[in-house]
């Protein structure tokens, strides 16, 4: 099965959150998460998915067991338009894909407003994704608090994503656009590591209290 990320915006909200992992064993928080994204389709959420940074700190180096993850960042974004190679209306991926953000932020002290900012970049980013190797699908989104605009593209592969990364420099083709606004570009690459689709029969049920049961459990343990 897979998930789905519309081109349009008609009264839906994406939110996406960013945690960095505060536990040796990081299976555990997936499968938090899972139960996590479970529960929010009582709550109207159509779709959700985990990705996996490939990026990410050394696990091994953590020692701290208190917490499972420390929030760093939380957004609600809007999507104002994408393309598909096969002509879809949103960009479909799956558990096992590779996907990749590239966010553009407007720095502060800046002669562009953060409107025109945001057509630039969608601007950009249409006249980019024909050239693009092994991209399956693109989104931009905008921030709905900061002046930052992501762009969400899936790939066929790993291969693919590292390929384009490595051999094309958006930061100066942004930067030569933006004269008159200094912007911050950053990358990450991510593996989907779940979808709110996939079979969750396999999994074994916990309440919420029982999860945080089980947790206090688990340190306590491990401090022994």
């Amino acid at each position: 099965m897979a998930c789905f990320m519309p081109f349009t915006n008609r009264n839906l909200d994406i939110f996406m959150c960013v945690l960095r992992p505060t536990v040796a064993i990081v299976d555990d928080l997936l499968h938090t998460l899972k139960h996590f994204s479970f529960f929010t389709e009582r709550l109207g959420c159509i779709h959700s998915s985990i990705f996996n940074s490939l990026h990410g700190n050394m696990l091994s180096a953590l020692t701290n067991l208190q917490n499972m993850a420390v929030l760093l960042n939380h957004n609600f974004m809007v999507t104002y338009g994408g393309v598909a190679k096969d002509g879809s209306l949103a960009a479909k991926f799956s558990t096992g894909d590779t996907i990749c953000f590239s966010s553009n932020h407007l720095l502060p002290d800046t002669k562009l407003n953060e409107q025109d900012f945001g057509y630039a970049c969608f601007s950009i980013f249409q006249s980019y994704f024909p050239t693009m190797d092994g991209v399956v699908a693109g989104v931009c989104l905008k921030c709905a608090s900061q002046p930052m605009v992501a762009n969400f593209y899936v790939w066929k592969n790993l291969q693919s994503c590292y390929s384009f990364l490595l051999n094309n420099d958006h930061r100066e083709m942004l930067e030569n656009c933006f004269q008159d606004a200094a912007v911050f570009v950053k990358y990450d690459v991510y593996k989907v590591v779940y979808v709110s689709a996939d079979n969750i029969s396999t999994f074994q049920y916990y309440p919420p209290h029982k999860l945080l049961e089980n947790h206090v459990s688990n340190v306590v343990e491990d401090l022994e």
